[in-house]
């Protein structure tokens, strides 16, 4: 075991200790992230307390759950850091959400919703998630608790668990996360496109406030999504009848996704290596306008949006017989190769949110309160930003020094780079 990874961890720690301005505080963060990183299979506040020796549960769980300091520095000095790391105009910002499953009513957000990880309804509480990823190397930077109307429609119930008057209001996912993006942006964070899987991409609204944010984006939506050809115009219609018509309408049908590339080209790409191979999937890709515009009634079709956004509509087929469909305000000459590349990036995320459960107890908080589920997720965000900042280090140095690689040497093997990439906090932890 590696005896080093404590002191590390404090010198590591030292801006946020400087943020924190409190003799105790500054005893509490480090032990409660050790005790996060530790041996151990329970990282809920008792059972760290009674591993970390000179600290009290008390005093752990004030650390936690008080409302007498503020995170927001941490928060920001986590950022800062990520950038350095992993930051640029070659990094993704990936939007997603990860569930935690819990028993009862009464903690914070706690109701029957869709648990992705499950993969159906369950009872749970719902975090919307920002991950900064270069390459394989992804450093979770947001989460915060989406709210069910359940909850958002009963003051007292927020009221009991302490749940901010600003946060109080029912947002949807898409808003949360749009929210998330500005504060993560405010303080600097550099990538260079946003990726989300449907759950946001086929929100209307969240497409677009991304792209008057002036940033780029690739996300999923439906086989049903609507688009019209790229060179749709807009024209007068002619009345047989009646008075004049005002508006222009399209000259032209909206069809879905899948209709429009059912004709298309397609290719079978390979976005990276895996354990056995490269991955692989046919995809094909087509210049269109999003039907997402302002809707307006068209003959006899009813409400129709007119066209909107132009941008790529890209198709999946995957060897397993599903089919994938993603929109992205791309430029117009971007390869379908780098298109397939950005979204197929997403999937560190699923990642970083199995490992942030797995090896640091994100889903272990018991406590019921507002503050102190963002607060215990805050720190297990910052355990894993400083175990990827070790395996980064370790990866330059060996980088710098390459030993003679041998046939029994991982290292000599090209493939490794990927496992060991893909298996980054757990790589990393088996080193402590």
């Amino acid at each position: 075991m590696d005896e080093n990874w404590k002191s590390d961890l404090e010198h590591w720690l030292a801006p946020f200790l400087g943020a924190l301005r409190h003799k105790v505080r500054v005893r509490m963060c480090p032990a409660y992230v050790a005790g996060l990183i530790g041996a151990g299979d329970r990282k809920s506040v008792q059972p760290m307390a009674a591993r970390g020796g000179g600290v009290g549960y008390d005093q752990l769980h004030h650390f936690i759950a008080s409302e007498a300091w503020d995170a927001a520095p941490l928060v920001k000095i986590l950022l800062a850091e990520a950038d350095r790391m992993v930051g640029g105009a070659e990094a993704w910002l990936i939007v997603d959400d990860t569930a935690l499953p819990k028993k009862g009513e009464r903690s914070v957000g706690v109701a029957p919703q869709y648990a992705s990880a499950l993969g159906k309804n369950a009872n749970c509480q719902t975090l919307v998630s920002l991950t900064l990823a270069s390459g394989e190397v992804p450093v979770m930077v947001g989460l915060r608790l989406f709210l069910p109307e359940s909850w958002t429609s009963d003051p007292a119930r927020l009221a009991r668990a302490g749940v901010p008057d600003d946060h109080g209001g029912y947002r949807t996912k898409p808003e949360i996360a749009l929210a998330e993006i500005d504060r993560a942006r405010a303080a600097g964070l550099r990538f260079g496109c946003l990726l989300a899987d449907a759950g946001y991409g086929l929100s209307a609204p969240f497409r677009q406030a991304l792209s008057e944010r002036g940033l780029s984006w690739a996300v999923g939506v439906g086989g049903r999504q609507k688009v019209y050809p790229i060179d749709v115009a807009l024209v007068f219609p002619v009345a047989g009848r009646g008075r004049p018509r005002k508006n222009h309408v399209p000259d032209t049908k909206s069809v879905s996704a899948e209709k429009t590339l059912a004709t298309a080209p397609w290719r079978t790409l390979s976005w990276r290596r895996g354990t056995k191979g490269p991955l692989k999937a046919r995809f094909a890709a087509v210049r269109i306008k999003v039907a997402d515009g302002p809707p307006q009634r068209i003959g006899d079709m009813g409400q129709q949006h007119l066209p909107g956004e132009e941008a790529w509509l890209i198709g999946e087929h995957r060897s397993n017989g599903e089919r994938k469909y993603y929109l992205s305000n791309l430029p117009a000459d971007t390869s379908l190769k780098r298109l397939a590349g950005a979204i197929k990036a997403r999937w560190i995320c699923e990642q970083a949110h199995q490992q942030l459960k797995e090896e640091l107890g994100l889903d272990h908080f018991e406590g019921r309160s507002w503050t102190g589920l963002h607060r215990h997720a805050l720190m297990t965000m910052i355990a894993y930003a400083f175990l990827q900042s070790r395996r980064l280090k370790q990866a330059k140095r060996e980088k710098k020094n390459p030993g003679p690689a041998t046939p029994a040497d991982p290292a000599s093997d090209p493939r490794s780079h990927h496992r060991q990439t893909r298996t980054a906090t757990t790589d990393t932890m088996s080193a402590l």
